[in-house]
């Protein structure tokens, strides 16, 4: 499905009915990262219209010269929100990039988000300033890794902390399709002049009361897990989740255990 935004038309897909559920993935990849996470969450729940969108310059969302920061984005994806779900309460998701943009709109418009979930979530915007550990492998099949192309053998290697076959599997289905048809210059642009908010994104007028949910991964080495916790009073109602033997993509490194906390966190939204 398709969105004209200005002269750019966002690619977006609607899984379900029900309560909206705003999926917004990171840099560099497409929605196929979300809806490969997200789907069996929903696989025997029912009353969510689940909204998978590519953000400009990934998947099939072309870039424009015009969008030159991430103020510029954040204003696309509000616009998206008042086009294709007008006047409704929604749940809000966002992974790494994502989770800066998520709380981007946290910060706009507060009063229609009934929950939020952060997915090793970006917390400072200069890669430079945050606090992440080393690079490490915990798990590494040389079998499954000698049969790979070696380009692709260093983008997997390079972030993820458990190197098997089921983890390749999934990035190779889900995280590494974005990856090919990104549009590479303008997310490169965007990263070294347009990254941060002109404003403190995380600088609250009132603190976010809603269901909450934040999970990082301990061997994280993108954007780590300590600098969340710097934000973690903004969230009341958080559950504050660090995991072992997860990097940047904890999705499919941690399957069991990120099912059953997003499930919860869906449980808390539907008890609340």
């Amino acid at each position: 499905m398709e969105c004209k935004i200005k002269n750019i038309s966002i690619n977006y897909e609607v899984i379900g009915s029900g309560k909206p559920i705003i999926m917004i993935h990171g840099s560099h990849v497409d929605h196929r990262l979300m809806t490969g996470c997200m789907e069996p969450i929903f696989n025997n729940r029912y009353g969510y219209k689940r909204i998978y969108i590519d953000l400009p310059g990934m998947g099939k969302s072309k870039s424009e010269n015009w969008i030159i920061n991430s103020d510029v984005m954040l204003d696309i994806l509000i616009r998206f929100i008042e086009k294709i779900i007008p006047n409704e309460s929604f749940l809000l998701a966002g992974e790494s990039y994502g989770g800066y943009l998520a709380r981007g709109i946290v910060h706009k418009m507060k009063d229609r988000v009934e929950g939020l979930f952060l997915l090793c979530p970006s917390i400072i915007a200069d890669s430079k300033k945050r606090n992440i550990p080393p690079h490490i492998i915990l798990k590494r099949d040389d079998e499954l890794l000698s049969q790979l192309e070696p380009s692709d053998v260093e983008g997997f290697s390079s972030i993820h902390v458990v190197q098997s076959k089921e983890v390749w599997y999934r990035y190779r289905d889900e995280i590494l399709p974005g990856l090919k048809v990104a549009d590479n210059d303008f997310l490169l642009n965007l990263q070294e002049n347009g990254y941060a908010f002109s404003f403190d994104v995380d600088r609250l007028k009132e603190k976010f009361n809603k269901p909450t949910l934040m999970l990082l991964g301990r061997q994280d080495s993108s954007v780590g897990y300590k600098d969340a916790w710097s934000i973690l009073d903004n969230y009341p109602r958080a559950t504050f989740a660090v995991l072992d033997r997860a990097g940047h993509n904890l999705q499919i490194e941690q399957v069991e255990l990120f099912n059953s906390l997003v499930a919860e966190w869906i449980l808390r939204i539907d008890e609340s």
